[in-house]
């Protein structure tokens, strides 16, 4: 059985609470005399007018759009399945949602597996809610794959008993790489056999590059407990937002003690603003021209840079295939060190960026480059780091 974090209790109802449920279940309405919600004695200001209830969960109407909106999603992608509203929570980040997770499945110094290469968020979080992380490899050859006997090692090490949960990101940052479907279903057997949760981070789902056959989401997989995470933030490419959501599913009996525990941590925060949750309906409603915007532009970028890489006559600098995301890594000569490109970029050029090492990057000579620029910045950059990785090799 999947242990919980003692931080958060499912504890029993005590006797007045016990008695309050009985006659709400009877219909009866209750008022309590020492209701301190200023909206519900006609004290809210005219800006944000109405009566607001606390929802742990976030609006239970907002939660209903994004449900349906989830829905119809799965079913373009070929996945028939009905998102259950009750199973959302929408808070204000994907990051909060570490957070929370975190503090739901660790006690202090419990375990969090977490891939490297990768964004450095997960480790920083963690080292907030004093949980250890433990890196699991992705490796390269051609393309990315995990390497499924260092999570195997890290399940049966002397670090076992603390491990709570894996953390996989879906597609990863930057290595651009999906989880492929035979490691989907070795993940998820192995969660089920030790009794862990996995947290998918799925923010950069939608916007494939050069994909293999077969990606899928977790969200809505059933075979074990599953911390689902997306948002506005990479979805509507719109981080100023604010909105992020968990979905979380898995065997029935996982997913009641996990949101009973869930919603104690959601109602001290209590996140989730009513004025975003009105105009839920309207972001939703721009996400899929947003989505072909983005697309084209990380594309037609991808496509340019394979373009200038081959008209490059010095043939330094290659690209490693990156199969969905904004980022991709690029490969410049192992003998050139990588603080010296990025600060060769900021004294000629004005420009600067992250190194490999900055994702634990096994090996020198990696540097990230975003596709999101205006297609002449985008140009702009990638001719500046080709001149730099010369000049710096002496050419």
């Amino acid at each position: 059985m999947i242990r919980f974090s003692s931080r958060v209790g499912s504890e029993t109802l005590n006797v007045i609470a016990r008695a309050e449920a009985v006659a709400r279940a009877d219909g009866r309405t209750l008022v309590s005399v020492n209701d301190s919600n200023p909206t519900r004695h006609g004290l809210a200001p005219d800006q944000v007018p109405g009566a607001y209830v606390a929802d742990p969960r976030g609006s239970r109407a907002a939660r209903e759009q994004l449900a349906d909106f989830l829905g119809r999603r799965s079913a373009r992608e070929g996945v028939s399945r009905a998102v259950d509203p009750s199973r959302l929570y929408l808070l204000s980040s994907t990051s909060q949602a570490y957070s929370w997770l975190f503090k739901l499945m660790c006690d202090s110094g419990d375990v969090v597996l977490a891939p490297k290469p990768g964004y450095p968020l997960i480790e920083s979080i963690g080292r907030l809610e004093n949980v250890r992380t433990l890196e699991y490899q992705l490796e390269f050859d051609g393309s990315w794959f995990m390497d499924m006997s260092s999570i195997e090692a890290a399940l049966e090490g002397p670090d076992a008993t603390g491990v709570r949960a894996i953390v996989v990101i879906n597609p990863n940052n930057p290595t651009g790489s999906y989880v492929k479907p035979q490691e989907r279903e070795r993940l998820i057997t192995l969660c089920r056999q030790h009794e862990i949760a996995i947290i998918a981070d799925e923010v950069f789902f939608d916007y494939s590059l050069e994909p293999f056959s077969g990606d899928r989401r977790f969200a809505g997989e059933n075979g074990a407990l599953i911390f689902a995470l997306d948002g506005f933030s990479k979805l509507l490419a719109a981080p100023h937002a604010k909105v992020g959501w968990i979905e979380v599913s898995g065997p029935n009996d996982l997913v009641d003690q996990a949101q009973r525990r869930l919603d104690v941590i959601a109602d001290d925060y209590l996140p989730f603003s009513d004025i975003i949750a009105e105009r839920m309906p309207e972001l939703l409603a721009a996400v899929p021209d947003q989505l072909e915007r983005v697309r084209n532009r990380t594309r037609g970028n991808l496509l340019a840079l394979h373009h200038m890489l081959v008209d490059d006559s010095q043939g330094l600098v290659s690209v490693l295939r990156a199969e969905g995301g904004w980022n991709v890594l690029l490969r410049f000569p192992s003998v050139i060190e990588e603080n010296a490109l990025v600060l060769r970029l900021i004294d000629d050029f004005g420009l600067t960026g992250q190194p490999g090492y900055f994702f634990d990057m096994v090996h020198n000579g990696y540097l990230a480059l975003s596709l999101l620029p205006e297609p002449s910045d985008f140009e702009r950059n990638v001719r500046a780091i080709l001149t730099a990785v010369q000049r710096e090799m002496g050419n």
